[in-house]
């Protein structure tokens, strides 16, 4: 089955005028498109829209050539969203949850307690299938957020800043598991951590502002980054006044110092170092070069 999906020129406005969404064009096909801004940029309306949740004020979204907000059906039961804002009904336990989700998704019920079973197992809930959801941590509850976002085997997974909550390990099985789950479908990952996306991303855009400032493969914005970036060893008396003059990617604590890692046009000493870029770096650079940061 074909998942491609068509941004074309969508804009969402605010009644008071504000471009939330201004005008972005985008193509996607299978496998995982990393959006990436920092908190503001405009991710979660745009989600909201590809989510069939929210008309655009101007523009259209097409799955596989059909416009989504003519006949939004032609999306929504082939669609599986994470929001940011995801909730629980914390006197049912995990399985009963979702075997009520499944039933308003319209999941037959002969095959609906299976398929509930075979999620809480890709996320790792197997063993708490039968907690109240009161009782499950953050990290679990946003376990189950994804678990109900493959219910129906979707085609187009949307997940709104799906790493909330989760500790290390739950990001690495988080990680895993869109990896393994991009082969035959589009997963659109929204986030304003980089690293949710450095190892698994085959596509990366970033907005800020409600504007699209890059989209295509890691590699050209990490080109874009190349001798912008310098490793600079500061006393550790320094570093309040570094933080507030340049802009930061990384620090580590050595026995002489802290090592910076710096973005910027310039060095920001000339005992600095130039060093190649990663993604942190390359994203960072073009917020810094938009006037984002």
């Amino acid at each position: 089955m074909n998942c491609q999906l068509t941004v074309d020129t969508v804009r969402y406005r605010y009644a008071k005028g504000h471009d939330a969404v201004a005008g972005l064009d985008l193509q996607m096909g299978s496998g995982i498109l990393g959006l990436l801004g920092p908190n503001g940029a405009g991710k979660s309306t745009l989600m909201r829209v590809l989510a069939t949740l929210t008309r655009p004020t101007s523009g259209r979204v097409l799955w596989n050539g059909v416009d989504i907000a003519r006949q939004p059906d032609a999306l929504r039961t082939q669609l599986g969203y994470l929001p940011q804002d995801f909730g629980v009904y914390p006197a049912l336990s995990a399985r009963e949850f979702l075997v009520y989700l499944a039933a308003v998704k319209g999941l037959p019920s002969s095959t609906s307690r299976a398929r509930v079973d075979d999620c809480l197992a890709l996320v790792g809930l197997a063993d708490a299938a039968d907690r109240r959801l009161g009782d499950f941590s953050g990290g679990m509850r946003q376990r189950v957020g994804i678990a109900q976002a493959l219910l129906n085997d979707p085609k187009l997974l949307i997940f709104d800043e799906p790493t909330v909550g989760l500790d290390p390990e739950e990001r690495l099985r988080f990680r895993q598991l869109i990896t393994d789950l991009a082969a035959d479908r589009l997963v659109i990952l929204s986030t304003h951590i980089v690293s949710d996306v450095e190892a698994s991303a085959t596509a990366l855009a970033v907005m800020s502002k409600g504007r699209l400032l890059f989209s295509g493969a890691p590699e050209p914005l990490l080109a874009q980054a190349h001798g912008h970036v310098w490793e600079w060893l500061v006393p550790e008396a320094q570093v309040a006044q570094a933080r507030a003059q340049f802009t930061i990617s990384n620090s580590l604590r050595r026995p002489d110092g802290v090592r910076l890692r710096v973005v910027g046009a310039h060095p920001p000493s000339t005992d600095a170092q130039a060093s190649t870029p990663d993604l942190e770096d390359a994203y960072l650079w073009l917020l810094t070069r938009d006037g984002g940061r």
